[in-house]
C-alpha cells in the first residue's frame, strides 16, 4: 500500500477575480509545474494551521485561520504515494506576496485557471482542484450579480 501524504493548498483570490499560482522551483519534485501554494500538514497540525504556516514561509503572508474557507479536496495516486489535498479559499491576507523559496508567482483569472496548460502546466492533483475553483468563481459571480447591495435599497419601492 502506498504512503498517504496529506498536504494543504490555498486559493488566494483577489477582488479582481484572480488567483495566485506558484511555480515549483528547480530541484523540487514536479519542478516547473504551477500549483496552489501550500504544503505538508505536520503531525498534530490542523489543515488551517498548516496552510497559514506554509503561506507565511513561502510567500511572507499573514493569514488568520478564520479567513480560510474549505472548498474541495483532491485524492490522487502518484507512483510512490497517495496525495490527499484539501483546498481552502482565502480572500483576505496581510502583506504582499514575496517569493521566499525561489519560486515564481502569478495571478491568473479564476475563470480560466487550470485551462492554460501550455502557459501554466499544473500537476494532476492541482489540475483537479481547478475545475472546482472555476465552478465556485462562477457561482460567486452569479451570487454577487443577484445580490441587492445596500446602496440599491433607496431605489426599491414597497
Amino acid at each position: 500500500m502506498a504512503k498517504i501524504l496529506w498536504v494543504v493548498a490555498g486559493a488566494l483570490v483577489t477582488q479582481e477575480g484572480k488567483v495566485l499560482l506558484s511555480r515549483r522551483p528547480e530541484g523540487k519534485n514536479l519542478a516547473g509545474f504551477w500549483e496552489y501554494p501550500g504544503g505538508k500538514i505536520e503531525e498534530n497540525e490542523t489543515p488551517e494551521a498548516a496552510l497559514c504556516r506554509e503561506l507565511k514561509e513561502e510567500l511572507c503572508l499573514t493569514i488568520e485561520p478564520a479567513d480560510l474557507k474549505p472548498l474541495t479536496f483532491a485524492s490522487f495516486d502518484y507512483s510512490d504515494f497517495h496525495l490527499v489535498m484539501p483546498l481552502f479559499v482565502c480572500r483576505r491576507w496581510q502583506g504582499t506576496p514575496v517569493c521566499a523559496e525561489g519560486q515564481q508567482i502569478s495571478f491568473v483569472s479564476l475563470e480560466t485557471v487550470g485551462t492554460a496548460q501550455k502557459e501554466y502546466p499544473m500537476p494532476p492533483a492541482d489540475d483537479e482542484l481547478s475545475a472546482h475553483l472555476r465552478a465556485w468563481a462562477k457561482q460567486q459571480k452569479e451570487f454577487e450579480k443577484n445580490t441587492i447591495h445596500s446602496g440599491d435599497m433607496k431605489n426599491l419601492s414597497i
